[in-house]
């Protein structure tokens, strides 16, 4: 299966990571559709970059939401093809003691952050189970492998991913079709830097930097390029797979 030509859908694909990720698979050809809940980022970037030539398109999606989905999904198809490449990257954060988790923020961390995949995968899992050949990318976090204070339902949520992965993977590999997650360690985005202003982490990029192996934050292309070849043919003998992409603070 040629990767240029692909038709991929990149949730969360608007900023941060998942904009790189999207930048990095149309840089090689791939189509790209866009879903995310950002309307005017969206609609930004999305001309952006359909105007340095990539063939890119936005959809605004509540991933959690299964008719959104399916429509997203079914429009994509008819615009760009067969979807075959899916990078589910949209997620939201959370930062609370455990004890003032509510039932609402709980519910809602794990309806984008797990829900999502699995609405998203099932949507795109029969053109890849038609073309045996197919390619997933769970973004989930480092968190979840270490633990995180104030973090309880984000952890919760990013370690079921993890556990979805290597579920799908058994499930999916016979049909060509690899699953595999890549958890970030601590990476410059504006919602880092974001939560970094506010207090919810209480020191700097600076200090990560000193405690990673290769002594820097990390940056959202370092993510990209790893999505990137967990998406290429070249990686067809990697599935289930915890990719780190940290800097070797987690190995």
């Amino acid at each position: 299966m040629a990767f240029e030509g692909t038709t991929a859908i990149v949730t969360g694909g608007a900023s941060g990571l998942g904009l790189a990720i999207t930048e990095a698979l149309a840089a090689r050809g791939t189509k790209v559709a866009i879903f995310d809940i950002q309307a005017d980022r969206l609609e930004a970037e999305v001309a952006r970059l359909r105007g340095q030539g990539d063939t890119v398109r936005g959809h605004v999606v509540d991933v959690s939401d299964r008719a959104q989905v399916t429509g997203a999904v079914e429009q994509t198809r008819t615009e760009l093809g067969p979807v075959l490449i899916l990078v589910s990257n949209a997620g939201v954060v959370q930062f609370d003691r455990f004890e003032s988790i509510t039932d609402d923020l709980w519910e809602r961390v794990m309806a984008v952050n797990l829900r999502g995949p699995y609405l998203v995968t099932q949507a795109v899992l029969p053109d890849m189970r038609t073309a045996r050949w197919g390619r997933i990318v769970n973004i989930s976090s480092s968190s979840s492998q270490g633990g995180q204070e104030r973090m309880a339902a984000y952890v919760s949520s990013k370690a079921g991913l993890i556990g979805l992965t290597k579920a799908l993977a058994l499930e999916l590999g016979k049909d060509g079709i690899t699953v595999n997650t890549i958890p970030p360690g601590m990476v410059v985005t504006p919602q880092l830097l974001g939560e970094i202003s506010k207090g919810n982490f209480t020191n700097s990029l600076d200090h990560f930097a000193k405690l990673t192996p290769v002594r820097r934050a990390g940056r959202p292309e370092d993510i990209a390029n790893a999505t990137a070849f967990l998406c290429d043919d070249a990686s067809s003998y990697i599935t289930g797979q915890i990719i780190g992409v940290n800097g070797g603070r987690r190995t």
